[in-house]
C-alpha cells in the first residue's frame, strides 16, 4: 500500500516535468522557417510519350526521367545566357522541340504576372527573346510550335519563330480602358478555374490557323485607388478598374484572327452588354465555343461559331461571325463555372463531356454535339456525391478520370469512369485526400495522398494505382510531429435544430485535466463551396494550431451550410442572404462546443480571413452572448462594396435585394459589439477586399462608441505577406487571443 502511494507521489512530482520536456512550437517555426511545411514532390511535366517526364534543377538544366527506371537521367543541356538561366517556369511546344522560358517575374494580381519570355530551340540551342520592347503578360505556343501569341501593353501579338517576325493583332489596347487577350481584374479573380493557373482569354485553334481572343472594354468601369508608401516625400498612387455591386462591368466581345490571311475574321455574335464570357474553347474540328453567362449568372449558354461563316456588314463596316446554340444550362440560384474542364469535346465521337448539377449533385454527362440529335444526355457518374476534379479522357480505351468527394464529403478519391456509361472503378481506396496528375497517355499518374494527421505521400503510379516510385514520404515532417508531440486532429458531427448535420474537426491538448475547463477557438472560412473540414494534411496553419494547443487551447473548425462537396441544395441554400445561415451555424457550433464537459463556455473565440473575417465579425456582433472574442483579417464588412461578379452571383444587386444586403452586412450591426475583444487587421493595398471595408467598419464602431483593436499593413495585398508581415501579423493574433481568451 505504501509503495502504491509512493508511486502516485512520484508521478505527481514528475508529471509537470514530462510536460515541460515537450519541445515548444514557436511563431518563428511556423511563419519564418516554415519548419513543419511538407514537400510536395518533384515539380515536373510529363512528355507526350507518357513514360518520360522533365524536371528542372537549380542550375537551370532540365532532366528527362523515365517513370519505369528510377536511375534514368537524360539531361537537356541548355546553353542559356545569364539573364535566362534563372527561369522560374518552362513550357514545351506540342512537338517538344522548343521551350518557352519565363524570367524576371513580377506578380500583378492573384494569377497574373509580368515577365520576360524566351524561346529555346532544343535542336539548334538558340535562344530568342519574345520581345525587346518590355515584359509580357501572357504567352501561348501555336499547335505546330512555330508561333507564339503574347500580350504586351494590353495588345495581342504573334511572333513567327521561323521568320523571327512579330505581327501586331490589336492596336487599341490601353491601360484602364481596353484589354485584348487578357482577363480584367474581376474575371481573373472570379472566373479563373479552380483547376488552372488563371483564366485564359486567348486560344489557338487545333490546326493553328486561327487565334481567338476576348476583348475587354472597361472604359465605363469605376476605378479603385490604392496608396503606396515607398519612403518618398509623397505617397504613390495607382488605380485599377474594379466593378462593385450594380456598377458597370467590362463590355466583352470575342474575336477571331486568321493567321494565314493576316487579318481579322470577325466578332462573334450573341453577347449583350451585361453578359459575361468566362470561357472560350475550340472543338476538335476547329469550331469556336463561347460560354455566355448572363449577369445574374443563372443561365449559361454554349454558342458555337465557324470561322469560315463570317459575314460583312456593309452598314457598320464590320465583320460578324454567327453563332448557334449548343447547350443551355439554368439554375434558380446560379450556374457554376469553376472548373476549366467543365467542357471537354471528344475527338473520336460526336459528343462532349459536361459537368452539371442538374440532378442535385455535380456529375459528368456525355451529350451529343449535334443539338438536333434526339439522343439523351448520358450520366457518366451517378450517386449522392460531387465530382470535384476532372482529369481527362483516354478515348482509345473508352475511359475518363476524375476526383470525387467519396466516401464522405471530407475525403477525395480518384476514379476511372467508363465513356459508355458503365460502372466507375475506384483507383485509390484509402480514405483521405487523393489527387492526381496524369501522363498524356493515362498509363501513369503522379499520386498525392494525405490525411488529417499524415503529411503528403507523393508517388508515381500506373493506372491501377500500383506504386512505381515514391517521390517523397515527408519523413522529416513525420519525425518533427513526434518530436514536438503534435496532437491528432479528430472529426466530429453535430446537428442543427432542423436536424442538419454539420462536419467539424477539433484539436485538443494531449493531456486534459478533468477538473479544468478549456478555452475554444473556432478557425473558420465558411464561404460558398469552400471546405475547411477536409481529411487532408494542413502543413501551414496546422502548425499554428498545434502551437495554440500546446498553450492550452482547444482549436476547432466547422463547415457551415453553403460550403462544398455536399450537393447543390446544401451549397446554394444561402442564396440572396449570404452570411445569414453561415453566422447562425457558427454560433450553433460554438454553443455545441461550449457545452462539452471540458470546455469553458465563457471563453469561446472565433477568427477568420477574408470571408472567414466577414463571418467572425458577423458572429461577434450577432453572437455577442456566445463569443468572448473575435479576430477578422481582411474582412468584407458590407457586401455592396465587394466585386460585382462574386456578390451578385449570390446576392443579386442592392436594387433587387436591399434587405439581404442590409441584414447580412456587419457594418450595420456595430452597436451589438460587447467589450473590447474585437481585432480587425487589413492590408492597405488589398486589391481584392479593399481597405475601405475595414475603414468603414472602424468608423461604424467609433460612431457606436465601441472599443476595438486594429492592425493595418502598408503596401500589402489580401495575403499580407513579404518583409516579415506574416510573422508580424500572427504575433499580434497570438498575443491578442491569449490576452482576450
Amino acid at each position: 500500500m505504501t509503495t502504491f502511494f509512493f508511486r502516485i507521489l512520484l508521478c505527481l512530482i514528475f508529471f509537470p516535468l514530462s510536460l515541460s520536456a515537450q519541445k515548444s512550437i514557436t511563431l518563428e517555426d511556423c511563419f519564418s522557417f516554415f519548419k513543419f511545411y511538407p514537400q510536395s514532390g518533384a515539380d515536373f511535366q510529363y512528355l507526350k510519350d507518357g513514360v518520360h517526364y522533365v524536371e528542372a534543377d537549380r542550375d537551370g538544366e532540365l532532366h528527362i526521367r523515365d517513370v519505369r527506371q528510377e536511375d534514368f537521367d537524360s539531361t537537356i543541356v541548355m546553353k542559356l545566357p545569364d539573364e535566362v538561366r534563372s527561369f522560374d517556369q518552362f513550357e514545351f511546344s506540342d512537338d517538344e522541340t522548343k521551350l518557352l522560358l519565363r524570367t524576371e517575374t513580377e506578380p500583378i494580381y492573384r494569377h497574373s504576372v509580368l515577365a520576360r519570355y524566351f524561346v529555346y530551340d532544343i535542336k539548334t540551342q538558340q535562344v530568342t527573346a519574345l520581345s525587346d520592347k518590355g515584359k509580357q503578360q501572357f504567352t501561348a505556343f501555336s499547335p505546330d510550335g512555330n508561333k507564339v501569341a503574347f500580350v504586351q501593353d494590353n495588345n495581342l501579338y504573334i511572333k513567327d519563330l521561323s521568320s523571327n517576325q512579330t505581327v501586331q493583332i490589336t492596336y487599341d489596347g490601353e491601360a484602364n480602358k481596353i484589354i485584348n487577350g487578357l482577363p480584367d481584374w474581376v474575371y481573373e479573380e472570379e472566373f479563373s478555374p479552380v483547376d488552372g493557373d488563371g483564366m485564359v482569354a486567348t486560344r489557338w485553334s487545333p490546326d493553328g490557323s486561327t487565334l481567338a481572343y476576348i476583348r475587354f472594354d472597361e472604359s465605363l468601369v469605376p476605378e479603385m485607388g490604392l496608396t503606396w508608401y515607398d519612403g518618398d516625400m509623397y505617397p504613390r498612387r495607382s488605380s485599377f478598374k474594379y466593378p462593385k455591386v450594380g456598377q458597370p462591368n467590362s463590355v466583352v466581345s470575342v474575336h477571331m484572327y486568321d493567321w494565314r490571311m493576316r487579318k481579322s475574321i470577325g466578332t462573334l455574335m450573341g453577347l449583350e452588354k451585361d453578359d459575361y464570357c468566362p470561357r472560350i474553347h475550340w472543338t476538335p474540328n476547329n469550331e469556336l465555343v463561347m460560354t455566355r453567362l448572363n449577369r445574374r449568372q443563372d443561365t449559361l449558354d454554349l454558342l458555337v461559331a465557324k470561322p469560315d461563316l463570317a459575314i460583312y456588314d456593309e452598314e457598320d463596316k464590320t465583320r460578324w461571325v454567327p453563332t448557334r446554340l449548343l447547350l443551355e444550362e439554368t439554375d434558380q440560384a446560379y450556374v457554376d463555372v469553376e472548373s476549366e474542364n467543365k467542357l471537354v469535346f471528344l475527338e473520336k465521337s460526336p459528343h462532349f463531356l459536361w459537368m452539371s448539377e442538374r440532378d442535385g449533385w455535380n456529375h459528368i454527362y456525355k451529350i451529343p454535339a449535334d443539338r438536333a440529335s434526339k439522343e439523351p444526355a448520358m450520366d457518366l457518374t451517378r450517386g449522392k456525391f460531387d465530382v470535384t476534379s476532372f482529369y481527362g479522357v483516354d478515348e482509345s480505351r473508352g475511359k475518363f478520370y476524375f476526383q470525387a468527394a467519396t466516401p464522405t464529403p471530407m475525403d477525395r478519391q480518384i476514379w476511372e469512369g467508363d465513356l459508355n456509361g458503365g460502372d466507375a472503378r475506384l483507383l485509390t481506396p484509402p480514405s483521405g485526400t487523393h489527387s492526381a496528375d496524369f501522363s498524356p497517355t493515362f498509363d501513369y499518374f503522379t499520386h498525392t495522398w494525405s490525411n488529417a494527421n499524415t503529411p503528403p505521400v507523393v508517388a508515381i503510379c500506373d493506372r491501377n494505382d500500383d506504386t512505381l516510385r515514391v517521390l517523397t514520404k515527408n519523413e522529416r515532417v513525420r519525425k518533427l510531429r513526434q518530436e514536438y508531440s503534435f496532437v491528432q486532429k479528430e472529426f466530429f458531427q453535430f446537428p442543427l435544430a432542423d436536424g442538419t448535420l454539420l462536419n467539424g474537426w477539433i484539436m485538443r491538448p494531449a493531456v486534459m485535466d478533468s477538473l479544468k475547463r478549456y478555452p475554444v477557438l473556432l478557425d473558420i472560412y465558411g464561404g460558398p463551396n469552400s471546405q475547411t473540414v477536409q481529411n487532408q494534411y494542413d502543413g501551414y496553419m496546422g502548425s499554428w494550431h498545434q502551437m495554440l494547443v500546446q498553450k492550452g487551447y482547444v482549436v476547432a473548425s466547422v463547415d457551415n451550410r453553403g460550403t462544398g462537396a455536399r450537393g447543390r441544395d446544401f451549397r446554394k441554400c444561402t442564396q440572396l442572404q449570404l452570411g445569414k445561415y453561415e453566422t447562425e451555424d457558427q454560433i450553433a457550433a460554438a454553443r455545441y462546443l461550449g457545452s462539452q464537459p471540458w470546455a469553458d463556455p465563457n471563453r469561446l473565440g472565433i477568427w477568420g480571413w477574408s470571408f472567414g473575417g466577414y463571418l467572425s465579425t458577423s458572429c461577434i456582433l450577432k453572437g455577442a452572448d456566445v463569443f468572448k472574442m473575435a479576430i477578422a483579417v481582411a474582412p468584407v464588412t458590407n457586401w455592396k462594396w465587394y466585386d460585382s461578379a462574386y456578390t451578385e452571383r449570390y446576392m443579386h444587386t442592392t436594387a433587387d435585394n436591399a434587405k439581404g444586403y442590409e441584414d447580412n452586412s456587419p457594418v450595420n450591426f456595430a452597436k451589438l459589439l460587447r467589450g473590447d475583444n474585437y481585432l480587425i487587421c487589413h492590408g492597405i493595398t488589398d486589391d481584392n477586399v479593399h481597405w475601405q471595408q475595414a475603414v468603414e467598419m472602424i468608423d461604424a464602431l467609433i460612431k457606436a462608441n465601441k472599443i476595438f483593436e486594429t492592425y493595418y499593413y502598408p503596401n500589402r495585398n489580401h495575403g499580407i505577406y513579404g518583409d516579415n508581415a506574416t510573422r508580424h501579423l500572427f504575433t499580434k493574433l497570438t498575443d491578442f487571443l491569449m490576452e482576450k481568451l
